[in-house]
Parts: structure tokens; sequence; C-alpha cells
């Protein structure tokens, strides 16, 4: 008879599992730290064994179930999500460095720990020899807290822990800046770190949030090509940079993003990444997406023009930021919160063991993430942390919506709350994420997935389904989608066409809302656009490739939704077929402003159907019933084709009927026209927010791989 795990389920409950029962139970010990816990009863079913403890168990120290020298720890796990647990330790305050010219107030929760000591020190730097000033913390029912006196502006800090026997140097989760490589958190006057103008910086206004055009880019993509005409390349400054361009004449970084019309732009990460994917001392000598979490309150260092300055970093993120609103561009954010970097050397770790994360009941980590460390978002303070962090960055830094990384791993409830806490600052900050089913230690109906969507009213998913039914599947690279000639896709586009919502008995999306489909094809993982073209259609032409290229982003831009589009898709980026380049180099990731010009003319195909879309309220619908009354479908059509019509006059456009068409077939069609003076927008090589020509009567001829989209006044 052998222990396999065991588990707290509260104070005085355990939980245990053996490989079968057959010795006396009696012999059966529980340790909690030094002490022997005496059982007062226990249920026998099938091979477990619940355990009623005569006294407490104290999380201070770590708890074993030991039979005839077989000692298993007991997993704290489900202790942790218990009411009793709640009940005695959650802490709804202010957490981290409270600080005023004053005094400086230090909080930082861990009921496990034994003590608690504030390392004060003067250098950012640790390789800097310092001894700190150490001041120990006081607790009340798990919150540890100090408060110092004096000015301690520009002094660095971290908290030595004392834990489960072993004593580690962590820093606070809750600062708001840090030294270099963020091993050391920053006291900062946060007024101190605001530029000119800050106090007046306001939001460009949208009324719904099927309004939004979001444009994915990287801080360090955007810059460091040697032909980008940016002097700060890499840096946040760096987009701030006006009117730069390429030796070749075209708009870059800023300048293009402005030319290109976009209404948000979404940052890959700019959270202090770890400092094992980039140093922030040599930051150019190792290139990292920054999908790692180090410090998930400060921006990340190596984007600043000097990451030794903790005001520096947030000064200049927030120069960046003013500067974009400033041209009426929303900023939203990539935030990562289901995994950190590392399972054992986090801050969340060293400071309360076992509660930050994820366990089965083997007490093994859980890695839906693949990074081998999921959080736990359904224990109380994990979610306050997340809700905490995505509010400071919203008032803070004024960020204008949130891209959650693997939303799928997180609690719906978290979520929810996240979108409540966001609507009481009474503007629209938009909130979506990857709502991928993961193998995690959630119930599905629990997740924040596509198919509990109906739950998250106002939360956007990524929308796999538009991506794979116009490019082809991500996971075959072979595998061709409709704008390469995949037949018998049409109804899967026609979800597509609607937002994804529930149109008609035979068009069925799996969103309540337009508002929760972020149509797109092609994002900084897996491959771009324009590689994955090459690989599943590159026996076409680069005519053809480049037509496929406008036709899938023209579909995403004429859809109902929230359309997003992958910085340099409208020049046709590549990747060089590196499909995950996350730790690959600059010159596989940066935007080659040299292929801008190569590609010309699919930039300027974008960026008409972009004003196309702005200036017509008919492609941006946000609710399904004005979907349902003002789009309807087109019968008897070619195959690999997609038509419909929208009730522009109904829906407050200007064009008072559009007609618009999509032609997955390598030949040409043709379509009957309907009766009046129709006015060609887009065809296969002109977009834009006039006419191009009349047709009265007649054919309207819509050439292979394209889309025609035409209005009538």
């Amino acid at each position: 008879m052998r222990i396999l795990w065991a588990s707290v389920l509260d104070f005085k409950h355990i939980n245990v599992h053996f490989d079968h029962l057959g010795v006396d139970l009696s012999e059966i010990k529980v340790m909690n730290g030094s002490n022997y816990l005496k059982v007062d009863s226990f249920t026998i079913y099938g091979n477990y064994m619940d355990f009623t403890l005569k006294d407490e168990i104290n999380i201070k120290d770590e708890c074993f179930i030991c039979l005839n020298g077989n000692c298993v720890k007991a997993s704290y796990n489900p202790l942790y999500k218990s009411k009793t647990f709640n009940d005695r330790y959650y802490y709804d305050g202010k957490l981290g460095a409270l600080y005023s010219r004053e005094r400086t107030v230090f909080k930082v929760w861990s009921p496990a720990a034994s003590s608690v000591t504030l390392l004060l020190y003067k250098n950012g730097d640790p390789s800097i020899p310092e001894e700190p000033t150490r001041i120990p913390l006081k607790e009340t029912s798990g919150l540890w807290s100090i408060s110092v006196n004096g000015d301690l502006k520009n002094m660095f800090y971290t908290y030595e822990v004392k834990v489960y026997g072993r004593i580690n140097e962590a820093v606070d989760p809750y600062s708001k800046s840090c030294g270099i490589n963020g091993l050391r958190g920053a006291i900062v006057d946060l007024l101190e770190t605001n530029p000119d103008g800050w106090q007046q910086d306001r939001s460009p206004y949208f009324k719904n949030y099927t309004d939004a055009i979001i444009y994915e880019a990287s801080i360090r993509d955007m810059t460091m090509h040697p032909d980008s005409g940016v002097l700060n390349k890499g840096k946040y400054l760096g987009l701030t940079e006006k009117n730069t361009a390429s030796s070749g004449g075209v708009s870059t970084a800023l300048s293009h993003i402005k030319e290109l019309g976009v209404t948000h732009v979404q940052f890959m990460p700019i959270f202090d990444f770890s400092y094992k994917s980039i140093d922030e001392v040599n930051p150019h000598l190792k290139y990292n997406w920054g999908y790692d979490p180090q410090n998930c309150n400060v921006p990340e260092g190596s984007y600043s023009t000097n990451p030794y300055d903790p005001i520096c970093r947030i000064k200049e993120l927030k120069q960046l930021i003013y500067l974009l609103h400033k041209e009426g561009i929303c900023v939203n954010m990539d935030v990562v919160y289901n995994h950190m970097y590392d399972s054992i050397n986090n801050n969340f770790e060293k400071i309360f063991p076992g509660y930050y994360f994820r366990f089965n009941e083997k007490n093994e980590l859980f890695n839906g993430s693949g990074c081998g460390n999921d959080t736990a978002s359904e224990h109380k303070m994990m979610q306050k942390f997340i809700v905490d962090s995505v509010l400071y960055w919203a008032q803070e830094y004024h960020i204008d919506g949130f891209r959650f990384d693997l939303m799928g791993l997180h609690d719906i409830e978290t979520m929810n709350k996240i979108r409540d806490k966001l609507n009481t600052l009474e503007r629209p900050i938009m909130l979506y994420g990857e709502g991928w089913n993961l193998n995690t230690g959630l119930q599905d109906e629990d997740k924040a997935t596509h198919y509990n969507s109906y739950r998250l009213p106002g939360i956007g998913f990524f929308n796999d389904s538009i991506r794979d039914s116009i490019r082809g599947g991500v996971f075959n690279a072979s595998e061709k989608g409709f704008v390469s000639g995949r037949p018998g896709l049409e109804s899967r586009i026609k979800v597509s066409v609607v937002g994804c919502i529930f149109y008609s008995d035979d068009i069925k999306g799996l969103y309540t809302s337009p508002v929760q489909s972020i149509n797109y094809v092609s994002a900084h993982d897996n491959n771009t656009l324009w590689d994955k073209l090459e690989k599943c259609a590159g026996e076409f032409s680069l005519e053809d490739k480049k037509a496929m290229q406008k036709l899938s982003n023209a579909i995403v831009l004429t859809s109902q939704g929230i359309p997003f589009i992958h910085s340099g898709a409208e020049f046709c980026r590549t990747k060089y077929g590196v499909e995950n380049s996350y730790n690959s180099p600059d010159n596989i990731n940066w935007m080659d402003w040299n292929r801008k010009l190569e590609f010309l003319d699919v930039f300027e195909y974008y960026k008409g159907l972009i004003e196309i879309r702005k200036n017509h309220p008919a492609f941006r619908l946000s609710s399904p019933e004005a979907i349902r009354e003002n789009v309807s479908f087109i019968d008897n059509v070619p195959p690999n084709v997609v038509a419909f019509m929208i009730n522009g006059d109904n829906a407050g456009d200007t064009w008072k009927k559009i007609f618009v068409i999509y032609n997955g077939n390598m030949n040409s069609v043709s379509i009957p026209a309907p009766d009046g003076i129709w006015h060609l927008a887009a065809n296969k090589n002109q977009a834009g927010n006039r006419s191009i020509k009349a047709i009265t009567e007649g054919m309207i001829e819509v050439e292979g791989i394209s889309m025609n989209l035409l209005f009538t006044l």
C-alpha cells in the first residue's frame, strides 16, 4: 500500500489517494512542519481516504502524509480555492510601494511566509556591491506591511522572504518600475514620469468597438531596419519620430501607420519581460517577442533609451502613447498573465510558493500555456493581481485596449471582472484575446474560450474560423484556403461576413455579437500571410499571390466584426518561412521598408480598403439585429463565390446600397447587375472611397481572385 498523492481541502481536512487500501490505518502520520497532527476521523471510498484532523494545519509549514517511510507532500492547492481560506486571508486593499514625500507604505501578501524583510538599495543594478538597509515587515492575516518615514524617491527595493525554510529575495509583483533587467523594484513618484501635456491627453473617440481597425506591431520591429529612417531604432521614441522615410521615399514607422489609416495599434509585449530573453544592458545581442513576463506592471527597459533609469522607461512609453493619441490613434496592449517566464525563479513563487500557479492533484504544474507554469486566475489573489494590473495600465498609461495572450487559460469570472472594472472608466476600452481551449486545471465550462463566449459579453475572440477559411489551416502549411482556390468554403466565408453571429439556420456562428469577432488572417504567430501563400500556393505567379494577399484582407475589412491586420501584411511581409520567430534575429522580424516599395500597389489597396471601412458604418454594424436586418446574401452565384448586399441607407450610410462579391476562382465570373446605377469602389487592383466607374445594366465582371465592391447613391 503506497500513498500516491494527497490534497489539503481546508484547514482540518485532507484527501489521500492510495494505490490500494489494506494495512492498519493507524500507521499513517500527518506531519505539519515538525508537528504531528492527530486524526479525528476518516472516511474511505475506493482508494481514497478523507481525514478530519483535531487541530488546524498551519500553512506556514508544509504538510506531509507518511506511511512506512513513504512520505508525500500534501498539496495546498484545493485549500487555496476554498471559502475558508479566502475568508481568512483575502486582502482587497492596495498592494505594492505606496509612495508619498512623507512616507512610503510597503504591502506584500504571503500567508505562508514566516518573515518578510524590506531591503532598500541606492542602486538598481545588482552587479554594484551594496549592503541594503533591512527593515522587517509586520504581518496581519497574511498581509505584510511597514510604513517607512521620509522621502524614498528613486530608491530601489526587494523583499527577503523566508518561506518553508528557504530564504528568497524577490521583486514586488506590484512594482511600478525597476532597475536594470528588472531585478530590483524602484520607488518612483509617478507624477515625475508624465511628459508635458500628459494631463490633457485624451484617447481618440470611437462610438462602437466595431469602429476599430487594429494593427498589430512590435516596438522593435517597426524601426530596426537599417533603411527605416529612424534615429531611435528599436525604442519607444523611435515611433514618436515624425516624417520618417526610407531611401526609396516611402513612409516608415509612425508615418507609415498614419498613412495606412488604422484606428488602433496593438503593441506586442511592452511590459518588462525576462532578462534571460533580452539583456537590457546589451539589448541588441538577442531578440525576443517578450511573451515571458518578469514584472507585469513595469515597461520593458530595452525599448527605453536608458534602462538604468526607472523614470525613463515610463516617461518614454507615455510620450509614445500621448503622440499616438494626438495623431488620432488608440493604443492597445498585448498582456500575458497566463504564465511567467520561469516556474521557480519568478517573484510570485518566491513570495508565496504554490499559490499563484495551477497544479493537478499530483502537485504537478499544468502546461496549457506550453511554458510549464499556468497561472491560477481562479485563486482570488491572483485574480486580484490581474484585475489590478489591467486597471493600472488603463489609468496610469491611458491604454485603450487589452489583448489577452491565451485567454482561454483564464477563468470566466476573472475576465468578466476585468470587463466590469474597465467599464467604470467611462471610455471605450477594448478587451479581447485568444479563446483556444487548452488543457489546464479548469473545467471546460469555466474557461474563457470561444465556446463560452455567450457568458463573456463585451469580450472579443480571435476568429480562427475566418483565418483558416480564407488562407487555409495554420497547422498544415500546404492546405489551401478560399483565396487560393480551395472549393466548398462558401458557407464558412458567409459566417465570417456576418461577424460569426447566429444569422440563420444555415449560417451559424459562435458569437452573440459582432463585437466578439476579431477577424484576421495573420498575426505574429504562425506563418505570415505571404509565407503561408508561398507554401500553399507556390505554383501560382507572383501577381496571383499578390491578388490572394489583397483578397484575404479585403474579406477581413468588409466583414462585420473587428478587423485585425498583422503589421507588414500590407506589403506582403515575409519572415522567410520562419513560422515561430519569437527569438529569431532582427533581419527575420523587422519591417523591411524596401519591401513596401516593392509591393506598393498592395499597400495602396489595403489603404483604400481601410478608407472605405472608416467612412462607411454599414461595414461596422454593432449588433446582431442590425446585421440580420441589413445584410443579405445573393443566391445562385457560381461556385467559390460569395456575394451579399448591405442596406446602407437603413444603417445610416451615405451609400444607400452596397454590393460585395468575393471571387475565389482563378477565372473571372459574371454576376447580373441589380437595377439602378452602381458605382465600383473596389476591384482587383484598386480600392477607395470613390467611384472607379459606373455600371448601369448588364453583367458585373469580377476578375479571378478578387473582390468587387459597388454602391448606389
